[in-house]
């Protein structure tokens, strides 16, 4: 194998490794993107490793740089996000990198963040050897919702919803226990805890009362540390005794109406994903905004005929100006009357 050859499967072994340890068990998913870093020596073999662990611990870059010590000049650095080139909680990586004599560093993706990017240009002005790219794709899937918040300037949104067959979220009545089942319920809580948002309307809250959290399997409240934010839009107001004014969670009330201030209000909290769980007036706002990034969809085998529809008014008069959606997943949850089908997809339209 020639030396070029060699190199290039080393550094690949050492990425597919800190891809692996940017998502060790029990790292956050956010607001930090998850990051790993592989120092290698010019023979392939490991140096040292590191991750990054949350908000305020060091970056993975530093990590492996404090258990390397010495070893690190000349070495290779390995890591799945451009080092960033800014001081916030830490100090910028690529500076470190520099401080250490690392010789050359291999990254997967850039940075998007314009407050940390940079950094790849402070190393080569350093006298860095540096390459971008190798396995990016595959970075970028560790931190979807982080990537699309700095791409786009606002955070990800997920918008999920139960529905009958005929498209109802309740009935004539206004009753609605319960349209999903058991499993699509406990489901919906395991989607609740990968976003860092829990977002519904003052009407959701005041008719429904819901607490908007995250439970286990016993349906209890995960730990307050663990939960996302909750948040409630809308110009009226929340009296105190409504279940999301509790000490389960945090809770932000956003006085608008406007999706779009109110994820620039989210975006500024250094929030990235939002799970949207408001009535079908907000959900259509927010899909005749374009706002809406992912759809989930429980569908009941149920009729009701008449009822309250699972979104509202989209301005849509004929079929060939329809939303159309790219169905990414389907599964089946629950048996019997516990059946639910839940529908994964992304917003597209018609060419």
């Amino acid at each position: 194998m020639t030396g070029d050859l060699a190199r290039r499967e080393a550094e690949r072994a050492a990425m597919t490794r800190a891809l692996k340890l940017a998502q060790s068990p029990g790292v956050p998913l956010g607001p930090n993107p998850r990051v790993g870093c592989v120092i290698i020596a010019s023979d392939g073999m490991t140096i040292a490793e590191g991750f990054h662990r949350g908000v305020g611990s060091p970056h993975a870059e530093v990590d492996a740089l404090s258990r390397a010590g010495d070893r690190a000049r000349g070495a290779t650095a390995v890591v799945t996000l451009e080092p960033c080139n800014h001081t916030g909680r830490t100090g910028p990586c690529a500076q470190a990198l520099v401080r250490a004599g690392v010789a050359r560093v291999v990254y997967a993706q850039a940075d998007a963040n314009p407050v940390a990017q940079g950094g790849a240009q402070t190393l080569r002005e350093a006298g860095v050897e540096v390459e971008a790219g190798l396995l990016g794709d595959v970075a970028r899937a560790v931190n979807p919702a982080w990537t699309f918040a700095v791409e786009h300037g606002r955070p990800f949104v997920t918008w999920k919803f139960a529905t009958t067959l005929d498209g109802r979220s309740a009935a004539a009545d206004g009753t609605s226990r319960w349209v999903s089942s058991r499993p699509a319920r406990r489901d919906t809580h395991r989607l609740r805890a990968a976003c860092d948002v829990i977002l519904a309307g003052t009407g959701t809250v005041l008719v429904d009362d819901p607490e908007l959290t995250v439970r286990d399997d016993e349906d209890v409240n995960l730990p307050r540390w663990l939960q996302p934010l909750r948040a409630v839009m809308g110009l009226r107001d929340v009296p105190p005794n409504r279940r999301v004014c509790n000490d389960a969670a945090e809770t932000a009330v956003l006085r608008t109406r406007n999706p779009e201030s109110a994820l620039a209000d989210l975006f500024s909290r250094d929030r990235q994903h939002v799970f949207l769980e408001g009535g079908p007036t907000l959900a259509a706002s927010f899909v005749t905004e374009g706002l809406v990034d992912e759809v989930v969809a429980y569908v009941a085998p149920m009729l009701l005929g008449a009822g309250l529809s699972s979104v509202g008014p989209l301005g849509i008069e004929t079929i060939a100006d329809a939303l159309l959606l790219d169905v990414t997943d389907v599964c089946t949850l629950g048996t019997g009357a516990e059946t639910n089908v839940r529908l994964t997809m992304r917003p597209t339209r018609r060419p």
